[in-house]
């Protein structure tokens, strides 16, 4: 960590009851913590616009006895595979499997690729849980 310097901020009253309140419900230690990961998700939102390289998962709720789905699937991680770092299968029960895709590389790049592995008939549900590499994040 870098060095540390202290701020003060104005606020009004209700305000800081509310962000007080979000900090008890989220079990921060304390008000400096919750501010340092509110201004980190907004850097990592900037590096999802500006088009620097990011990290992320994506995440497929699936029925693999769907004909032909999981031979998409695959087709299209083979064409992703410089972006894909990891992939995740899970049995969730006799029909639906989870499969979580780790990746980094440029937003549009890893949008394209969440896009079409969404846009698979049999895929039920996908998420993306946009992160950074956390090089310039302190």
């Amino acid at each position: 960590m870098g060095e540390l310097v202290r701020f003060g901020v104005s606020l009004e009253k209700s305000l800081l009851e509310k962000f007080d309140a979000f900090i008890k419900e989220r079990n921060y230690a304390n008000r400096s913590e919750a501010i340092r990961d509110l201004i980190r998700q907004e850097l990592v939102k900037r590096e999802w616009i500006e088009g620097e390289e990011v990290a992320g998962a994506i995440t497929l709720i699936y029925d693999h006895h769907r004909r032909d789905l999981l031979r998409k699937i695959t087709e299209i991680q083979h064409n992703y595979q410089r972006f894909i770092i990891s992939t995740q299968h899970i049995h969730l029960d006799h029909s639906n499997c989870l499969e979580i895709v780790a990746v980094k590389g440029t937003p549009d790049e890893i949008l394209r690729l969440a896009d079409r592995l969404k846009a698979i008939k049999g895929v039920k549900h996908s998420t993306l849980g946009m992160s950074s590499t956390g090089k310039d994040l302190e």
